[in-house]
């Protein structure tokens, strides 16, 4: 018996919105171009935060930074298979109900684009064709001296360079909104920004730091607070104040699409703070955060993770941002791995809220540099050790860019410093087990 001919795919469906995305060195046009090559190194070069997918032929291509989400899916159709490409999984859903091939879809079959990946996909679609993978991130490992004023520098000054691109972008007159904590990853990056509007010779009055604030009984605003006082710049600070009836787990899951309690609860208060924002000021559009920080220097306890030690952690590179890779049997077609899935939880919410947001620490010139610090010299395996080094490292990069003595507080998760230790109790689900539970419910609308 013979085997029937693969049918093409008919159509390629493309539910991206072109606005989300944020190049800093080269044109959409020529964005889209370099993909269409399948060069690698031509991808690499592309500055900023996106998510791209281009038609060559009868090869489709894909590419996003951490900082964008990129799904696909496809559906079979009687005139031929539709390859459907969207940033979310509701948008997916949406078509093929608009369609009539709801029946089709469960949100696990949906495919996440790993970020710092080329994925290519032949243009046939029944059987599915499995797509392939190619890496064009690779940055160099321990290229440093062990000297942390060294380190500090380049490290601050990749950020540096990435915000002066995004300034260029940027209307002078548009304010700037910092999702701000006082903690080290958000406090230098309000500190870079405001150095890099001076340097431009603009106003930094258009800069505020916005602190969430649950109840009245959170701890990041106390901190905030005294982080802009100790540099005389408290009059940037604004409090955005909430009732504890305004974190929502269910529309949190829903806006998330994901279910991890760590990336659940840091969205819920993100989420609740950028609803916060958008109704004081119906008319803002952009905000920065430092999400990105803890993967870049390796600053998460590694003792409330049982499946890695601290080997784990310094010999694997990137473990942080990109999980334990592609080809690894944790890895997880769904949803990809580290903070290539976790991303979502600063992308959703601000994009749920009308804001264009964006990530600093995440886009590749910053990580590469993170990765050429020779972590397992510097800490001799140490966990204390490792856990201060970010601290230093930040606090010596701002002085030497800004000028800046920025205080180094100890670190604290943005979910645990906005509420008190009870309400937070109350709040969220102890198990990860519920979390689960809960978004299968919420996501029944579609499965």
């Amino acid at each position: 018996m013979s085997v029937p001919a693969p049918q093409l795919i008919e159509r390629l469906v493309n539910l991206l919105d072109p606005s989300a995305d944020v190049f800093l060195n080269v044109s959409r046009e020529e964005a889209l171009a370099r993909l269409a090559t399948g060069d690698t190194q031509q991808i690499l070069g592309i500055e900023g935060q996106f998510a791209l997918v281009q038609k060559t032929g009868k090869v489709i291509r894909l590419a996003r930074s951490i900082g964008r989400p990129l799904r696909y899916f496809i559906a079979k159709h009687h005139a031929g298979p539709i390859l459907i490409v969207a940033d979310r999984i509701d948008a997916i859903a949406g078509y093929l109900k608009q369609e009539g091939l709801l029946e089709q879809f469960h949100s696990s079959y949906t495919r996440m684009v790993p970020a710092h990946y080329l994925v290519e996909l032949a243009l046939v679609g029944c059987p599915d064709p499995n797509p392939s993978y190619r890496r064009y991130f690779t940055p160099e490992r321990n290229r440093w001296s062990t000297d942390l004023d060294e380190i500090g520098r380049r490290y601050l000054g990749a950020v540096k360079d990435v915000l002066l691109k995004w300034l260029d972008k940027i209307p002078k007159a548009e304010p700037l909104g910092v999702m701000f904590s006082g903690g080290i990853d958000s406090g230098s990056i309000f500190l870079m920004l405001h150095h890099c509007l001076l340097e431009r010779k603009e106003s930094p009055a258009r800069l505020k730091a916005f602190t969430l604030d649950v109840g009245g009984s959170g701890a990041d605003l106390v901190q905030a607070r005294e982080f802009l006082r100790s540099l005389n710049k408290e009059f940037f600070l604004e409090p955005v104040e909430v009732a504890p009836t305004a974190i929502d787990i269910d529309a949190t899951l829903k806006v998330l699409e994901d279910y991890k309690p760590l990336d659940v609860q840091s969205a819920a208060m993100g989420l609740a703070l950028c609803r916060g924002i958008r109704e004081r000021y119906p008319d803002w559009k952009y905000l920065v955060d430092g999400d990105g920080g803890d993967e870049n220097l390796k600053d998460y306890p590694i003792e409330e993770n049982t499946e890695l030690t601290i080997r784990s952690v310094l010999n694997n590179p990137l473990l942080y941002q990109e999980g334990w890779g592609v080809n690894a049997i944790k890895h997880s077609l769904t949803y990809s791995g580290g903070q290539s899935r976790g991303h979502v939880r600063s992308y959703a919410p601000a994009r749920q809220c009308g804001f264009s947001g964006f990530s600093p620490y995440a886009l590749p010139s910053v990580i590469e540099v993170a990765e050429g610090i020779p972590f397992i010299e510097l800490t001799d395996w140490q966990h204390d050790k490792l856990y201060a080094l970010k601290g230093e490292i930040v606090r010596r990069g701002v002085k030497a860019i800004t000028g800046d003595d920025m205080p180094a507080f100890e670190k604290r998760r943005f979910q645990k410093g906005t509420v008190s230790d009870d309400g937070f109790r109350q709040m969220f689900p102890a198990h990860a087990a519920e979390y689960r539970r809960r978004f299968d419910r919420v996501m029944q609308g579609f499965n």
